[in-house]
């Protein structure tokens, strides 16, 4: 294997979060990679990895043929039944799986897990926060209608198994935006909606705060990127570990409104509890005054991926 730019399949279900984080890693270790969504059969696209046996025929989609890879890095349920499976069928290929398989990690060569999934062992290397495709950058060319001055940014999620956002939480949200703008006139205000994001949600932001900012809702080219390399501050729901991880690429300040818990997670709470501590964090909901504060960029996916060249090369030279 060239560990300088082995042959990576990168396994996900083609959402976008865990193109993300594949993507990430795979970046950092190669150019030659091939991106497969894993596709599989009723029971198994609905049960959790280890309760059925695996075999070939479960699988939909067609794997590329005569190309045996050297890496499989994978993320999601769905893929930790090809990364187990590839793994068993060419027992000589490095297997990664990012996020907690659910599973024992002696199935794969390595889980990549964040710090608040509390998971430890031999082969598995804890990242903060969740890993993802965005690098230190200079600032990106304005191609939008957004006056980069002092620009805060404003990345709203949407309900989850473990938090509420309601109407009232949202109008709580817009009034604090509004006050920020009152008190800091010279800031510009950039909003942006999640997949997550409902219908009355987005109607009360649009209610709320059209004439103090710009809105994106979903149509015409998303400022997500840009966003990230140049905004001054953040403000990001609670809901979304990734968001949160992905805007500490910046070294910029972000404030976190911590929307109601529907019911007590640790692995939530020891993820914010992290960010604090690492002073790249801090609670909109206790804001007195914007403040400004800065923390060395997190470049998760890069340093993994050097811990991972590394342990190769060790298990190579006493091979």
């Amino acid at each position: 294997m060239n560990i300088n730019n082995p042959k990576i399949w990168s396994l996900t279900d083609g959402s976008q979060g865990m193109i993300s984080q594949t993507k990430g890693l795979a970046n950092e270790l190669s150019i030659n990679i091939e991106e497969i969504k894993t596709e599989i059969i009723f029971p198994w696209n609905r049960l959790q990895p280890g309760i059925l046996p695996i075999f070939s025929w479960i699988f939909k989609n067609k794997l590329p043929k005569n190309k045996i890879p050297d890496l499989v890095i994978s993320c999601g349920r769905k893929s930790v039944y090809l990364s187990v499976y590839l793994k068993k069928k060419y027992p000589n290929i490095i297997n990664i799986h990012i996020q907690n398989p659910k599973i024992s990690s002696k199935y794969f060569s390595f889980v990549i897990a964040p710090n608040h999934d509390a998971l430890f062992g031999k082969n598995i290397i804890n990242s903060i926060g969740a890993i993802h495709h965005f690098k230190k950058s200079n600032k990106l060319k304005n191609h939008y209608e957004i006056n980069t001055n002092n620009l805060i940014t404003c990345i709203i999620g949407g309900e989850n198994n473990h938090y509420n956002f309601s109407e009232e939480n949202t109008f709580d949200l817009c009034e604090k935006i509004k006050k920020i703008k009152r008190y800091n006139n010279d800031k510009e205000i950039l909003v942006i909606t999640s997949r997550r994001t409902n219908q009355e949600i987005k109607h009360i932001l649009k209610k709320e705060l059209k004439s103090i900012s710009t809105l994106w809702f979903g149509e015409g080219k998303n400022p997500y990127k840009f966003a990230l390399y140049n905004s001054n501050y953040f403000i990001i729901t609670s809901d979304s570990t990734s968001m949160i991880s992905e805007a500490s690429i910046s070294g910029k300040p972000i404030y976190v409104y911590q929307l109601p818990m529907k019911r007590k997670s640790k692995r939530f709470i020891r993820f914010h509890d992290e960010f604090k501590k690492m002073n790249i964090t801090r609670d909109l909901n206790t804001l007195d005054k914007l403040e400004n504060w800065t923390y060395t960029k997190l470049e998760e996916s890069k340093r993994i991926a050097g811990i991972i060249k590394k342990r190769i090369i060790e298990r190579n030279n006493v091979s």
